[in-house]
């Protein structure tokens, strides 16, 4: 049977939505919650997250259950945090006799994160979602996080404008990043004021760079992003020898003058590559 866990840790300091005289507009303001009613992009939520019948999946920000509910139909298990309590309250009602689904009053930021592989998957508060998206990184168990966003925030960390966050380089070579759609604002209540699409970053089967080359090249990728000089090859001639670094960018096929931000992540991993003593 679904159950509901009282989370013991503590809260964030945001006034109580679940006071009386809190209604449930103004909770949803508070808690920066936009639920998803549209069956069809819950459908495009799951498809995209790529699930089999023997996966586990931690779901933050799981509101009333509307994508809790369709995940459980597609995997073993589904561990689903919501903070609100009034919501949570409401999701494991929907969820009674969902043996699949266990509801956890609480902070998903301030879970631990399973032992076994689990993906992640979620309509996320958006002014948590670098937060979240830092969880799951962190997370050395999970396989995939499928995440509804700001569309602006996936269009960044997926080169959707050309250019290249420092988070999505630094992360490279153990996670792919791409987007997998937009979702109409109609598709939720209330109805948020940006754009929405789901963000799909997945761990790679066998790391890009060597696991005992991370820190390496994490630092070079974190000095290239200082932008000293003006340009990437400028950055990185604080720590490597010119005509070294001039043979690196031609086999990466990376200009000498190119900006750090448009540097595809791929030529990042070749440059450390054709730079790295190992």
């Amino acid at each position: 049977m679904a159950r509901s866990d009282a989370d013991h840790r503590r809260f964030p300091a945001v006034p109580d939505p679940a006071a009386p005289a809190a209604s449930g507009s103004l909770r949803r303001r508070l808690l920066s919650q936009n639920f998803m009613i549209d069956p069809r992009a819950v459908a495009r939520v799951v498809a995209a997250a790529r699930l089999g019948p023997a996966d586990l999946v931690v779901e933050p920000g799981a509101g009333e259950g509307a994508l809790t509910l369709a995940l459980a139909r597609a995997c073993r298990r589904v561990l689903a945090y919501e903070i609100d309590p009034v919501a949570a309250a409401r999701l494991a009602a929907r969820a009674r006799g969902a043996r699949a689904v266990r509801v956890i009053r609480g902070d998903f930021l301030r879970a631990r994160a399973p032992r076994e592989p689990f993906a992640v998957v979620g309509n996320i508060p958006y002014h948590l979602t670098s937060a979240i998206v830092g969880w799951c990184l962190r997370a050395d168990a999970m396989t995939a996080a499928t995440l509804v966003t700001q569309a602006e925030y996936a269009r960044k960390r997926t080169g959707g404008y050309g250019r290249w966050s420092l988070v999505t380089v630094r992360t490279w070579p153990l996670f792919a990043w791409r987007a997998a759609g937009r979702i109409p604002p109609a598709a939720f209540r209330p109805a948020p004021s940006v754009g929405s699409a789901i963000l799909r970053i997945e761990r790679r089967p066998v790391p890009l760079v060597p696991r005992r080359a991370l820190g390496a090249y994490r630092a070079m990728v974190e000095l290239g992003f200082t932008g000293r000089g003006g340009s990437l090859f400028a950055s990185l001639r604080a720590r490597h020898d010119r005509a070294r670094l001039r043979r690196a960018f031609d086999r990466a096929g990376i200009p000498r003058d190119a900006v750090v931000a448009f540097v595809h992540p791929d030529r990042w991993v070749t440059l450390f590559h054709e730079l790295w003593p190992g």
